[in-house]
């Protein structure tokens, strides 16, 4: 995680002042920060938790005029995701691979992009084999992490001595929009930074781990215009709208139905459920699309509650929470995220 770690009743005095909206639309965001199931959020930039006086990315003004340009959002990006990147993958492999017998890197963001890229710059502050295999996973949103698992089963596949390291790297704080919209509302009560790294080898190892069996993914076209990206001068603009809760809870059970039908399973057969934390209404809505009854979607709960929403990297964080439960050997766990299109990504995996 970044250094400055958030709590969201700062971040919401800082939102209070920017928007600067009148004493209703105060207290209705103050009830959507109180409900948000959040507690903290991370940060490269420290002005969220700060007095106007100590901003450093931010003019030191009401209207933070002039407001940062994507220039500079960039800079920022190119400054920090690499060593954030670096540390998420000196912890991933400690203990279990040297950083020199890594063959694969896939680098995995949608907030920030430049070439040469994060890719490159890690094989640099880690000193890779010049001849590392390396690709990027660009602009693809909350979904990303999913889409690089199965990137990186079909690479072991194919090279059964193959090490491919993955590393979801989002720095989600560096685009805040200053205008009241509800998007911009909704992006700033919910996403944070932060990296995270995942190891995904050809071979068995000694360490236990789980073993990636499936793959499923879907479109809801009627829901494109209802989660979206987009690059403008200021920054990156996100939509996501209120009717997303809405479209997941009458999809989303129909989706794992035919993903665990195209695995040859039943719902009753995963033991874990790793669905990403985009937000408390969206586990909201799941939660009743799949009838749970218990606690099911507690680990998505609890990193929405530790972290926000990271992109990318937030369900790699609740994976991470499941696979250090002592899992017993065969559990199952069901994975899946969501983001622009509106794609569906959902993974099968087995715990060894």
């Amino acid at each position: 995680m970044p250094a400055f770690k958030n709590r969201q009743d700062d971040i919401l005095k800082f939102m209070q002042l920017v928007f600067a909206m009148g004493s209703i639309e105060n207290r209705k965001l103050k009830y959507l920060y109180n409900h948000s199931g959040i507690d903290y959020r991370y940060s490269v930039i420290p002005d969220y938790s700060s007095e106007i006086n100590d901003w450093k990315f931010y003019p030191q003004t009401e209207n933070l005029e002039p407001f940062p340009s994507l220039e500079q959002r960039i800079n920022l990006f190119n400054i920090h995701a690499a060593p954030l990147s670096v540390d998420a993958i000196r912890s991933c492999i400690h203990g279990i691979i040297n950083s020199n017998e890594i063959t694969h890197l896939v680098t995995v963001s949608c907030t920030g992009m430049s070439a040469p890229g994060l890719d490159l710059q890690v094989m640099d502050l880690m000193d890779l084999p010049k001849s590392t295999y390396r690709t990027s996973v660009n602009f693809m949103g909350c979904y990303a992490a999913i889409h690089a698992l199965k990137m990186a089963d079909a690479i072991c596949s194919q090279e059964k001595t193959a090490k491919v390291m993955i590393v979801c790297t989002e720095l989600c704080t560096l685009h805040f929009q200053k205008e009241s919209t509800l998007d911009n509302i909704t992006s700033s009560l919910l996403f944070g930074d932060g990296s995270a790294a995942v190891l995904v080898t050809g071979d068995l190892h000694p360490k236990k781990g789980i073993r990636l069996d499936h793959f499923y993914s879907e479109v809801i076209t009627k829901g494109k215009k209802d989660m979206s990206w987009e690059l403008s001068s200021s920054g990156f603009l996100m939509t996501l709208s209120g009717y997303v809760p809405e479209l997941l809870e009458e999809d989303f059970s129909p989706l794992v139905t035919r993903a665990l039908e195209k695995a040859g399973m039943r719902k009753n057969e995963i033991s874990h459920w790793c669905i990403h934390p985009g937000g408390k209404r969206i586990l909201d809505a799941i939660y009743r699309s799949l009838e749970f009854s218990n606690n099911d979607l507690g680990y998505s709960y609890e990193t929405l509650k530790e972290t926000g929403n990271i992109s990318s990297a937030t369900i790699l964080f609740a994976l991470k929470k499941i696979m250090h439960q002592d899992l017993e050997t065969d559990h199952k766990i069901f994975g899946a995220a969501f983001g622009p299109g509106l794609t569906m990504e959902t993974f099968v995996a087995t715990s060894e």
